[in-house]
Parts: C-alpha cells; structure tokens; sequence
C-alpha cells in the first residue's frame, strides 16, 4: 500500500499514536523523519532509533531527502495547528498528505485486526490485550495509546497474525480503521468540542460497531446501548463474567465464565474494579481469536500495566505517590475506587490539572461531585492543549463546585510545599496535560527533605 513511498515525514512526531506508527515505519525500511513542538521521552527514544525529528517551525530545518513530493508522504495528527508553517509548506508543494487515522486504517487492512474503543479504558484493555495475544504466541504488531510496562513500548511488532490497536473516538479517528474484532469499553460523553452533543458521539460508536460483521466479534461492557454482541460484566449476568473475585496479597483473584465454562483462578494485579473490566473485554477477545486458556491465565498474572495509569511513583512508610491519566469525571471516579480499595483508611489527596477549557466547561459539575470524593484536592491551572481560554472557564470556578472543604488551587511551583503542609497518606497526581513533568521534581524534593 505504501510501495511508492520511500520518505515519510510526520507532523506531531512525538504524540503517542504518532511515534508508534513511526516506529512501524522504520522497521519497514522507510526513511522517517518528523517535526514536533517540544522534546519528550518518546521523541528521544525515535531519535536513537535514526529518526530525524527538528523542534522549530521553520522549512530550512526539513531534511533535504523530506524535500521532494514524488516519493514523500506527510502525515499528520489534528493537534497539529493548521497555520504551521511546515505544513503549509507542504501543503502549498502538493505533497501527499494523510492523517493519522487514515493511514493506520489502511494499516489495518493488511492483518487480522482486534480494535479496542471507549471513552476510557481502551489504553489499559489494548495493551493487556496484546500482551495475552503475544505470550500466548502469536505474532503480532501492536499500535498502544500508552507505553506498556511488559515492553517500555506503545508499539509492538513481531509478525503480522494480529493487529492489535487502540480505536480513538477523537475527531472520528476510529471510523478509518477496518477491525475483524471490536470491543467498546465505555461511550460516556467526551470530546463534544467534536461531537457537539452525546446522541452524535453514539452515533459514531454505532457506527464504528457495524465494521464487525459478526455479532460473536463484538464485545461491549454491559449497559452500553443499542449495540448488537457479546456482553462483558464484573459480578451480573452478562456473556463473559467475571466472578468471584478476592484479594489476596494486593492481587485479584477471579474466576471467568462464559458459556457454561468457567475457568476458575485467574491472578491480576492491576487495582480497581475499572481495571477487572479492563481485563475481562481483552480476555473476552482473546479467547474468541483462539489464544489457549492455560497462556491466558500465565499471561494476565504477568501484565504490569501501563504507565501513568496507577503507576506508583513513590512508596515510603509515610506517603505514597501514584501518577494516573485520568481526565474526565468517570475515570477519576474509578481511580478514587481503584485508591479507597487499596488504602481503605488512609488520607487520600487528589492533585488534579484539568484537561481543555471545553471539557471543564461540559463536565464542571461532574468534575466537582468527582473530585469531591477525596480527602483533600488540589488544583491546578486548566492545562489548555489546542484551545483558547473561554471566559469564566478556569480552575477557580472548578473549586468552588469541589464540596471539600479541605481544597485549594495552586501553582506547580507550590506542589511540595502544600503537600507538605496538608501530610496526606496517598497523593494521586491526576491529568492528561503536562501535570506528569511535576512527578520527578516532587519526589527529589522528598527525598532531599
């Protein structure tokens, strides 16, 4: 499909969905190079790996072998601005040019593929999935929303048996991609700076559903509406149950049933009741593309998880620092459950950096009675992305609808001093802006004092 294509050229090069497909790229001996705003961990790894990337918006930085239009594609991710003057360089220069989405669809079309969509839970669920598939000796090539801790990757490839991949309902991005086998792990509102409304973002899930041809390839958390497959439930009635869990030792333990079986002792470390959801849709998928129940079972007791999603920063006999993605209302709620469930009697403090002005704005009073659920929160600025502040849309609003009253708003600058003053147990660092870069600094700051 790409045959043609000798240099390919990525605008938002370091971006998570965009690193792994440049990291497919290079390993199907294509010339990559790429442009991004800012250096990050990821953009590092893809220039050790020969990538060249530039971070100035100028065209004199482009690599001369990125410069001619016959055997170049451009592709690019909608954070991307569009007065960029790279990209309208290219544009001007009559370039083949594709989003991202488009080209990991046509991807998609090459191999079997297993497709993982939601609001939320996606990341967590592909990366188990392609961990189960993978240990349980497949060959596969994995494009992962989020870095894996089996593999310090968001991008696996060893063959072409499967494809597993994250399915991204932002901009419609998931309605490009042509899956064998679907899940859906969740369709709370989100991004209606896109959809507008919660009945078109359904309608996109309906859609992106209907690539399935079979309702024995689609699996959806049970409750989700006017979806046509297999049902996936923790404790109720459902296809695929997962039941009777306990804890022992920090883990889960659980049984699984699914028609008329039920394969009992199945081990899982990750907390929350999220996460057994999580587990019970890749297993789910797993065992429908054929993966043999004794590998499953080995191989879910070895996932590590994702990172930032409850990843434990810092354990000491007084505190306990765990980073977390979580953005929307419904996944802090399921971090705060995931956290009472682990340290039931502990002083819970949520350090949250809110994601986009037009999320705060549709979800402000969810975002409250969310954040509402801990000991103490602590805010931070509104974390902007791609968007211009709206009037009256700012974390001081998001406070006063926090009923805590233990709250404050703070610069990052305050964070250890706060932290500090307020000696929390559990600090939960929550966002998907740029609250991660705090983490380091904080911890060092521990430790020094």
């Amino acid at each position: 499909m790409f045959n043609h294509i000798k240099n390919i050229y990525f605008l938002g090069i370091g971006g998570i969905g965009m690193s792994a497909l440049a990291q497919y790229f290079v390993l199907n001996k294509k010339q990559v190079g790429g442009y991004d705003k800012t250096k990050t961990k990821l953009s590092e790894k893809l220039s050790s790996l020969g990538i060249k990337i530039n971070y100035e918006d100028k065209v004199e930085e482009i690599p001369s072998a990125f410069l001619s239009s016959e055997n170049t594609l451009i592709i690019y991710t909608p954070a991307i601005p569009e007065d960029l003057k790279i990209f309208e360089f290219f544009k001007n220069k009559k370039f083949q040019i594709e989003k991202r989405a488009v080209v990991l669809g046509k991807i998609t079309k090459e191999m079997p593929t297993l497709a993982v969509a939601g609001t939320h839970g996606k990341t967590t669920t592909s990366a188990i999935l392609a961990h189960l598939l993978k240990q349980s000796d497949f060959k596969i090539t994995a494009f992962l929303g989020g870095i894996s801790e089996n593999y310090k990757s968001n991008f696996l490839y060893d063959g072409k048996q499967a494809c597993v991949v994250e399915a991204d309902e932002y901009d419609r991005s998931f309605l490009q991609l042509s899956p064998d086998y679907a899940s859906i792990t969740s369709m709370d509102p989100d991004h209606l700076d896109i959809y507008e409304n919660e009945e078109n973002l359904n309608k996109s899930f309906q859609e992106f559903a209907d690539k399935i041809s079979s309702t024995e390839k689609l699996f959806y958390k049970k409750g989700l509406k006017n979806l046509n497959g297999k049902t996936i439930a923790v404790e109720e009635e459902a296809d695929f149950i997962i039941e009777k869990i306990r804890i022992e030792s920090g883990n889960y333990h659980f049984n699984f049933k699914y028609q008329q079986k039920v394969i009992e002792d199945f081990k899982f470390s990750l907390p929350g009741k999220h996460n057994l959801m999580n587990a019970g849709m890749a297993l789910a998928m797993a065992i429908s593309f054929g993966a043999e129940i004794e590998k499953l079972k080995k191989a879910l007791k070895s996932f590590q998880g994702v990172d930032r999603r409850f990843s434990y920063r810092l354990k000491t006999e007084n505190l306990t620092v765990i980073e977390d993605y979580a953005h929307h209302p419904e996944e802090i709620k399921a971090v705060c459950q995931a956290a009472r469930e682990m340290y039931p009697d502990k002083n819970i403090m949520a350090v949250f950096q809110p994601h986009l002005y037009s999320r705060t704005q549709d979800f402000a009073k969810e975002f409250g009675e969310s954040l509402s659920k801990f000991n103490q929160v602590v805010l931070f600025p509104i974390y902007p992305a791609r968007e211009k502040p709206i009037p009256g849309i700012n974390s001081e609003y998001l406070l006063s609808l926090v009923k805590n009253n233990d709250k404050k708003l703070i610069e990052k600058k305050e964070l250890y001093q706060t932290i500090k003053d307020k000696n929390p147990d559990v600090v939960l660092m929550l966002g998907a802006g740029d609250i991660g870069n705090e983490v380091e600094p904080l911890i060092q700051q521990i430790y020094e004092n």
